[in-house]
């Protein structure tokens, strides 16, 4: 866990609000190419306490949560249609227009006891992606996770919650290039009700989660669960020539 102080009492950033076992990490990359790899006992974490609101005392200033309007559509037909996949290149920043982010990205791993790591806490513009899973722009689900406040205010994805259908993401990437998503849906689960396979399971096409703390907020518990945005490529740009 990683704490640290704020007028002499120490956070815990840290604190553990859903733990899902799944079998199935996306787009792991073995033998130079990103498939599907089944992995026993694997677990992903989404670490949530709201440390902000808790010690300013503020609930009112919570983070906006997506409405029902954001939802994804029930008819599978509704899908549209994907960019080409793009070739693997480990992405370097993540840009939301809508909500104003703009932010770094570093790689996260998984932890000694199988969870995936997050980034420094102390950081509020540093968002991670899942570097053995699939990279943006790649054929299948890339994962993209950061904090939505720390100890002294709102962190990177704060307003996650108010991203809307059809809003674009763009990722720069190492070899110049940018991945241009399109949000399919925003949509918000309680951790008892987290759907492994929706959010981190198999896709055909190159597809991007960006997750955070969301959901009912509570001073003795934290938040409850989870904002996801899903979205797909639909374009690139290429870097300089």
């Amino acid at each position: 866990m990683r704490r640290f102080s704020r007028t002499g009492r120490f956070y815990e950033i840290g604190r553990i609000r859903k733990v899902r076992r799944i079998r199935k990490i996306v787009g792991i990359r073995e033998a130079g190419h990103a498939g599907n790899i089944a992995i026993a006992s694997v677990t992903v974490v989404a670490l949530c306490t709201g440390a902000w609101l808790l010690g300013s005392g503020a609930e009112t200033h919570a983070p906006p949560q997506p409405s029902a309007a954001q939802a994804a559509s029930p008819d599978t037909r509704d899908r549209p249609s994907s960019a080409p996949a793009l070739r693997h290149s480990p992405p370097e920043r993540i840009r939301i227009p809508s909500i104003r982010v703009d932010a770094p990205l570093m790689g996260l791993g998984l932890t000694p006891q199988g969870s995936l790591d997050v980034p420094p806490p102390e950081d509020k513009n540093l968002a991670g992606w899942y570097e053995a899973g699939t990279a943006p722009g790649e054929r299948g689900t890339a994962i993209v996770a950061g904090h939505v406040d720390n100890a002294e205010g709102p962190a990177v994805f704060y307003d996650l919650g108010a991203v809307k259908k059809g809003s674009a993401i763009e990722v720069a990437r190492r070899d110049g290039g940018t991945a241009v998503f399109t949000v399919d849906a925003v949509e918000v689960y309680q951790a008892r009700d987290f759907p492994d396979e929706k959010v981190y399971g198999a896709a055909p096409r190159p597809e991007l989660r960006v997750i955070t703390c969301g959901g009912g907020y509570s001073k003795t518990t934290g938040y409850q669960g989870n904002v996801v945005v899903f979205a797909h490529l639909t374009g690139s740009r290429p870097g300089p020539a």
